[in-house]
């Protein structure tokens, strides 16, 4: 028995273990897996936004004035002082209307002046990044995932408690718990140029998808990341690119209002973590209905291969041969089969019930016949 078991250790460190799917035609079961399926969702799905400036354009010490309304503007043009009507707003413009058409010299058209903070911004496109070296540079995203109800989190920086590692570590394919990552990387695995887009900005995703098995232990519960673009980086149109404007204000020493005014390019990151986790609902198939059997049965199947299968039918077959020769053969004190019937009991003989290979039948035994006194004894010297 010990020789077997040790055997049958040993030839289970070569077993191969691989999933299989199932496919449970069970309508309470599904209804639970969808119910708590809608219910985890609602915890997993967070989005977050940071911004990396690459690109600005500065207008320096504006003030509140009156000032010529930019060329350009459908609005703002105007041939006399009459298309300029008084406090009505410059529509796409930069300020108020005050009356006044100005134009250049001997021009038949102009435009209408305005009050506004002047001098206005210009409205030409950078020609180059302002900050090439931005490529270089690095994001650190941290993110927990959390399911409450079944008390289960984890995080996507790995558990160590070295401080050097995260000052180390940059997040690549094989290294999906360093939350380190520069920002080059992830414009190209977006199928993009840096150089390109930090020109005139753009819009970059980064999706962060948790599916975990919480049947399983919390070390099989992964990170995966995609990274994609998400302005329209094809047509180079008005839309194309991302930026906005932002100001500084301050007073001089007569108390007097101004600001400074920046236009930045850049690049808007959408950081998306969602998930899902399966939890329960293999307890409840294979433990708790009533044909937990048969879908256990079905999840599990051990499969041999043709070589074990044949070795072990010829264990069975040997096994068999044995029983055989020690059920239908002689007796085991060399007395014959039918002599020893007849020394049993009659009610242990009637009552037989030994069937299979090399059992006894009792209806194919002869009846009993009861001795009678001057009856020779059955076994003789």
């Amino acid at each position: 028995m010990g020789q077997a078991g040790c055997k049958g250790l040993c030839l289970s460190l070569f077993d191969y273990k691989t999933e299989k799917y199932v496919i449970a035609k069970n309508k309470k079961v599904g209804l639970l897996y969808r119910l708590l399926q809608a219910s985890i969702l609602a915890y997993l799905v967070v989005e977050n936004v940071f911004f990396v400036v690459t690109n600005l354009i500065v207008t320096p010490n504006q003030r509140q004035n009156v000032c010529a309304e930019n060329e350009g503007i459908p609005d703002g043009a105007c041939s006399k002082d009459s298309d300029c009507h008084p406090g009505e707003a410059v529509t796409a413009g930069n300020g108020v209307k005050t009356g006044r058409c100005l134009r250049r010299e001997n021009a038949a058209r102009g435009t209408c002046e305005i009050f506004a903070w002047c001098p206005l911004e210009t409205s030409s496109r950078p020609e180059e990044p302002f900050l090439k070296e931005a490529e270089d540079f690095t994001i650190f995203i941290k993110n927990h995932i959390r399911f409450p109800k079944f008390n289960f989190s984890k995080s996507n920086v790995m558990d160590v408690k070295d401080r050097a590692f995260l000052k180390s570590c940059h997040f690549g394919p094989k290294n999906h718990y360093c939350p380190i990552f520069r920002l080059g990387s992830v414009i190209r695995w977006a199928g993009s140029d840096f150089q390109d887009i930090a020109l005139e900005g753009g819009v970059i995703g980064i999706n962060i998808e948790w599916n975990c098995d919480l049947d399983k232990a919390a070390s099989e519960c992964h990170p995966h990341y995609s990274f994609s673009r998400l302005d329209n980086k094809l047509s180079k149109s008005v839309s194309s690119g991302y930026n906005f404007r932002f100001a500084r204000y301050y007073r001089d020493t007569a108390g007097v209002e101004f600001r400074t005014l920046m236009k930045a390019y850049g690049i808007r990151f959408d950081v998306m973590v969602n998930g899902k986790g399966a939890f329960f609902c293999d307890l409840v198939l294979i433990y708790l209905i009533k044909k937990r059997e048969f879908y256990r049965d079905k999840k599990y199947e051990e499969v041999r291969g043709l070589e074990d299968s044949s070795q072990e039918a010829e264990d069975e077959a040997s096994g068999l041969g044995l029983s055989e020769q020690l059920t239908s053969g002689p007796g085991l004190l060399g007395m014959p089969e039918q002599q020893e019937l007849q020394d049993l009991p009659e009610a242990k003989r009637g009552s037989s019930g030994q069937k299979g290979n090399g059992s006894v039948c009792p209806q194919l035994l002869e009846p009993h016949r009861p001795r009678t006194p001057s009856a020779s004894p059955l076994h003789q010297e």
